[in-house]
């Protein structure tokens, strides 16, 4: 368990999908979590898995479908350097001939006692495709629990969460 944290819920599943609004344009969506700010109530992520549709195959061009978890929404995929992004996918063909897919913290380590905390009362799914000629689809799986936080630990998670966006 997280000091400062107390759990008040078992490890519960959320889940969303997302179509890009036309092909290789930037779409996100918002999951609510549904957290109560008034008890300070935080969402801890113990794993997130995101999958995608695969980039097109098209005779010597570069295709690609990137999609990413965000606690904070954004305008563009983002790095997962970035503190805000738990989850990031890239699948790509390159030049029509060979694929590639990369992930980074589908399944985090065992050692890991948690990959983030959402101090907000949601979450961002998007996607971006690259050279396909149609919209490409993302979806997310993210496990974890709510708990309650002390009210300086609180008020630090939600800080740097609204800073880091």
């Amino acid at each position: 368990m997280v000091t400062g944290l107390k759990a008040n819920s078992s490890v519960i599943t959320i889940g969303a999908q997302l179509t890009e609004t036309a092909p290789n344009i930037y779409t996100e969506t918002q999951v609510d979590l549904n957290l109560d700010p008034l008890n300070r109530e935080v969402f801890v992520v113990l794993a997130c898995n995101v999958d995608a549709s695969f980039p097109e195959f098209i005779a010597a061009t570069t295709t690609a479908v990137r999609a990413q978890v965000t606690s904070t929404s954004n305008d563009a995929i983002v790095s997962i350097a970035e503190t805000n992004c738990l989850a990031k996918l890239n699948q790509e063909i390159k030049g029509g001939a060979v694929g590639f897919s990369t992930q980074a913290l589908e399944t985090p380590p065992s050692t890991l006692a948690y990959i983030g905390i959402i101090s907000t009362n949601n979450f961002f799914l998007g996607i971006e495709g690259v050279a396909n000629l149609g919209a490409k689809s993302a979806s997310v799986k993210m496990y974890g629990y709510r708990a309650r936080a002390t009210a300086d630990i609180y008020a630090a998670l939600v800080q740097s969460e609204v800073l880091s966006a």
